[in-house]
């Protein structure tokens, strides 16, 4: 069952950090994403930019809006994701407590399938 480690990190974060540490925070990832690829757990993994360049379109009532951000009201920007192929939900919960941003960040876990449920 496919599950998506969403990395839900503070907005602004970054920008706080020395360019030796994030670089340090980075290979932690992408170490931890190998470990998962090893493992034949891993599906896929990206990291997003800052949301200082994000986009959000709307349709509503037959009318497009495309706003620029960041949001003012965000406290929180998600930072990148993890889908990752468990058993279950526990084996979901474990690959969590383990990955790295869970130290700096929140990993929301969410079990993938149809919205209409």
């Amino acid at each position: 069952m496919p599950y998506m480690l969403l990395i839900a990190e503070p907005r602004g974060q970054r920008a706080t950090r020395a360019q030796p540490e994030g670089e340090a925070l980075y290979a932690s990832m992408v170490a931890f994403a190998r470990e998962l690829a090893e493992q034949g757990t891993l599906i896929e993994a990206h990291a997003l930019t800052s949301d200082d360049n994000v986009t959000r379109v709307q349709v509503r009532d037959g009318r497009t809006s495309v706003v620029d951000g960041p949001f003012s009201e965000a406290k929180e920007m998600i930072g990148g994701f993890f889908l990752v192929d468990c058993a279950s939900r526990d084996e979901a919960l474990a690959i969590a407590k383990r990955c790295p941003a869970a130290q700096w960040a929140s990993v929301d876990v969410r079990e993938t399938g149809p919205c209409f449920r």
